[in-house]
């Protein structure tokens, strides 16, 4: 699920109090006065307005304002709000991924916060920074994500489990029949494939010395990410995975080929924990395997920020909803009921949430895993990088031939659609 299109240490613990987290930048009397009577729209993820119910209402309390909450598909908000926004019927606050936010400031849809340090400070350093293009703030982070390891108990156990994505094919071999199958992944996309190539050494975008991206210089195409891919393809070739799980309908074929029992791997993310569970599935969480270079495989950590739209006729309240959404103690009530781990640093080991295992499972994966690339030129990425893997999948090229073509391809795009910049 490219969650993020759809994931340095992440959860760092942080003694940060309680009580400072629940302050966000100082108001005046004036300024609540004269938000009295104001109303705010919220834009939600679908199903997860739960998670701020009761904040919603101490915040309209305390500034005697109305907030009206509508849920949309947080990786659709922003593509709603380009129509919207100018029309005035769009959200003073909405939800995103943090890839999408180059995007999303570079066309003026993204209004700048301006919070104080103690603030920002609150948050892990790799979300935090999702949320920066060009040094400036745009939203704060209200949870985390990167892709695990989910396993059927029923038909591996913790202690059987195999520690490298090699040892997986072999157990594959093992246990594969056409009907079933071990260890599932949909390596036909570039979301899930990076996790192997980046192992190997590929990267999307090279970084400068400052650390922000360079979108001149593509490393889906170089030899350790042919390496990578070579490795996957050994996967589809030796009749391991399915020919269903490649394409757009490959992510349905791969979760009900694991909720009804036909597969004892697969990777996916904690927004699927809700429904293996509804599913009756007696599962496990994990991080990714370890690669036969001793490295462990990877993941894009992807970002949920909230975010204040630039079309906002009430910004400065929208920006105090928004920090009030995300600080410390609200971040914990929005865990405790969307199950969603928090950007939080201080919440890192906190009992309640590291209790879940598929907390623990992407707290330790993160430690393995970088940022998507927030800037736009990733746009380009995305649809030659998945047509290339899906080649690769099929056997109709060999890595370094689609590779090479799908790197071309992003050059190209990036050259025509952002050279003006």
């Amino acid at each position: 699920m490219k969650m993020a299109k759809k994931y340095s240490a992440l959860m760092v613990c942080a003694a940060v109090s309680l009580s400072l987290a629940a302050c966000g930048p100082k108001e005046s009397s004036s300024a609540k006065s004269s938000s009295k009577g104001s109303e705010l729209v919220v834009w939600e993820d679908k199903e997860k307005s739960i998670g701020i119910k009761d904040t919603v209402a101490a915040f309209e309390k305390e500034h005697d304002v109305k907030v009206k909450v509508v849920e949309k598909p947080y990786a659709k908000q922003i593509e709603d709000l380009r129509m919207d926004g100018p029309a005035g019927t769009g959200p003073d606050v909405l939800t995103m991924p943090g890839d999408q936010i180059g995007t999303a400031v570079t066309e003026g849809l993204l209004k700048e916060l301006h919070v104080e340090k103690n603030v920002q400070s609150l948050y892990t350093d790799a979300s935090i920074q999702s949320q920066m293009v060009d040094q400036k703030l745009y939203g704060l982070p209200k949870a985390v994500e990167t892709t695990v390891l989910f396993y059927n108990k029923d038909l591996i156990s913790e202690k059987e489990l195999p520690q490298t994505l090699e040892e997986w094919y072999d157990y594959s071999k093992k246990t594969a029949d056409g009907s079933k199958f071990g260890f599932l992944a949909l390596f036909d996309q570039i979301y899930y494939a990076e996790s192997v190539m980046s192992g190997y050494g590929g990267y999307i975008f090279g970084k400068d010395k400052d650390g922000s991206y360079n979108p001149s210089d593509i490393g889906i195409n170089n030899e350790g990410a042919v390496k990578g891919a070579a490795l996957i393809q050994k996967f589809y070739k030796g009749g391991l995975f399915p020919a269903g799980i490649i394409g757009e309908q490959g992510i349905n074929v791969l979760e009900s080929l694991f909720t009804e029992g036909k597969a004892a791997a697969i990777i996916s993310g904690p927004w699927n924990v809700e429904a293996f569970s509804k599913a009756g599935i007696n599962y496990g969480i994990t991080k990714l395997p370890e690669l036969e270079n001793g490295k462990n495989m990877s993941a894009f950590i992807g970002v949920k920020s909230y975010n204040v739209s630039a079309f906002s006729k009430n910004a400065e309240l929208a920006q105090e909803l928004a920090v009030f959404l995300a600080n410390e103690k609200n971040s914990k009530t929005r865990y405790e009921q969307t199950k969603e781990v928090p950007a939080v640093k201080s919440l890192a080991d906190n009992p309640a949430i590291m209790k879940s295992e598929a907390a623990r499972a992407v707290t330790e994966q993160s430690r393995f895993s970088e940022l998507t690339p927030n800037i736009p030129e990733m746009n380009e990425i995305w649809t030659p990088a998945d047509s290339a893997l899906q080649t690769v999948a099929t056997g109709k090229a060999d890595p370094e031939q689609a590779l090479d073509q799908a790197a071309e391809t992003a050059r190209g795009q990036i050259k025509a659609k952002h050279s003006g910049k």
